[in-house]
């Protein structure tokens, strides 16, 4: 009589298993927010740092006793060199993480092509510490090698996908579309509002309006906190327009 250990047996692949593999609806769909982390950033850091950093110009020219031509004229500078700073650092960067990537994945094929069983051997292994027991372990990676060992050992080991590595361009485009965006608001307050206090003043109240709003939107996107979110901007965009000012003031009243 059979103890049953050592019997072959038949796993049945689940039903939403294969759904998932062939395309197909699941019967169990779940919305996360954590895919959304990559572009979330770079949106939010975008506006963020194009509303603190051109308002933060203007309300520290203003102070310097600056006419309502010359408070534009930094804005307006500090939109396009900021924008155009933010699309070259980002390229620069994502080219940077993207040719890291690419040399990753080059090591995987090399090391596969020399040594592929212990290619499989660690694959399996890394199965194995993720809580499959080991011969399950080696049957996954067994598969998984012979349908595309290079992406399951970028996926698994490194931990990148081959497929959709980091777009410089893609990445400028954003970084700089998104500066602007937030520029444009403390510049919008300085045209419609006269020049003088009054003029640093809309300064300030459409920035810090603009920089809740933008930290709320984020948190909402991301699952977030809004009113912790919309706090902490607040607390670092009115603190860096503080200091600007200070020093503005402090150089026009020297100069």
């Amino acid at each position: 009589m059979s103890n049953g250990w050592n019997e072959p047996r038949t796993i049945k692949t689940p039903v939403w298993y294969y759904r998932w593999m062939n395309g197909l609806k699941t019967p169990h769909k779940e919305t996360h927010k954590s895919h959304r982390a990559a572009w979330l950033r770079a949106a939010v850091l975008g506006v963020n740092d194009g509303v603190v950093s051109t308002a933060s110009l203007m309300v520290g020219v203003s102070a310097a006793a600056a006419s309502k031509s010359a408070i534009l004229t930094a804005g307006i500078a500090g939109l396009s060199a900021g924008a155009l700073s933010m699309a070259a650092g980002e390229y620069v960067s994502v080219s940077s993480q993207r040719d890291s990537e690419r040399a990753d994945i080059a090591i995987e094929e090399r090391s596969l092509a020399a040594n592929p069983e212990g290619e499989l051997a660690e694959l399996a292994w890394i199965y194995e510490q993720r809580g499959l027991d080991p011969v399950l372990a080696k049957k996954v990676a067994t598969q998984l090698h012979k349908h595309d060992a290079v992406a399951a050992h970028a996926r698994d080991e490194l931990g990148i996908d081959h497929e959709s590595l980091a777009n410089p361009m893609q990445a400028s485009v954003a970084s700089a579309s998104s500066f602007a965006f937030g520029a444009i608001v403390p510049i919008l307050a300085t045209i419609l509002f006269s020049g003088g206090k009054g003029s640093s003043m809309a300064i300030v109240i459409a920035s810090l309006i603009a920089l809740a709003i933008s930290g709320a939107i984020g948190a909402a996107i991301g699952g977030g906190h809004r009113l912790l979110a919309a706090g902490r901007v607040l607390v670092g965009g009115g603190l860096a327009m503080a200091v600007t000012a200070f020093i503005g003031h402090l150089i026009g009243a020297s100069l």
